[in-house]
């Protein structure tokens, strides 16, 4: 096999996208679990106030994180692009789309947490306001900050979901199972994201149970990926046929 056959094998391609992908998950986790577990004291603007001022470097370290998940996101949508195509391009192209969508509004919250910063930079105009009045909007933003991903960027992370477990079920390159998963952690997400906005305070334990299990999945497909990859002569065959209608 030449080098530019390895490195446009579908195999390579189904590994790096899975590498990727498990590569973001403790980015992801630092900055949406931890952080917000070690200094965010819910309905405490004071508490929450002083812990992230006294933790600054970690709470700058959870936007950065933050930016290299989407920015990785972006990667990995394209690589399954580029897997997935031979499969049906309009579903395919459908699966990008979601995800370019809910890209772009993932990286734009972090703008809740630099307003974090700039109003604990201590900057003169900031003087009009008291220390508690400070205090509250710290909480507010990062209140905000946590509301647009469980509530808006979440939705496109759940309908980017259904074409890729569509795609991967009907592909015959890849094990169905993780296909099945996939359509149905994208209901977990969309079930989560909607209960939390029409019944914040109704059956959240039934809420947890559907978003962890969405999250247990986007861990269990990269992997597969990772270590099983893909039949690479289904997926010639697949794509052959594609190239031909």
């Amino acid at each position: 096999m030449t080098t530019i056959e390895e490195m446009n094998s579908p195999k390579r391609t189904a590994r790096i996208a899975g590498f990727l992908y498990v590569l973001m998950i403790p980015l992801g986790l630092l900055g949406v679990m931890y952080v917000p577990t070690v200094l965010v004291v819910a309905g405490d603007a004071v508490t929450t106030t002083k812990n992230v001022m006294a933790n600054i470097g970690l709470f700058r370290l959870s936007i950065v994180t933050a930016l290299i998940v989407q920015v990785t996101h972006i990667f990995i949508v394209l690589l399954l692009y580029k897997l997935l195509k031979p499969v049906n391009k309009n579903l395919v192209s459908l699966m990008v789309i979601f995800m370019l969508v809910g890209v772009p509004i993932t990286m734009l919250n972090e703008l809740n947490h630099f307003a974090v910063l700039l109003l604990l930079s201590g900057a003169d105009y900031l003087k009009v306001f008291t220390e508690g009045q400070l205090q509250a909007l710290v909480l507010m933003f990062h209140d905000l900050h946590e509301y647009v991903p469980n509530s808006i960027a979440s939705i496109f992370w759940g309908l980017w979901l259904f074409p890729m477990g569509y795609l991967v079920f009907k592909s015959g390159f890849i094990s169905k199972i993780p296909g099945v998963l996939l359509i149905i952690a994208g209901s977990g997400y969309l079930i989560d994201t909607f209960a939390r906005i029409l019944s914040p305070n109704y059956g959240a334990t039934i809420i947890a149970i559907f978003f962890m299990f969405a999250m247990f999945v986007e861990v269990v497909f990269p992997i597969w990926l990772l270590i099983k990859g893909v039949n690479v002569e289904k997926w010639k065959k697949r794509a052959l046929e594609s190239a031909r209608t």
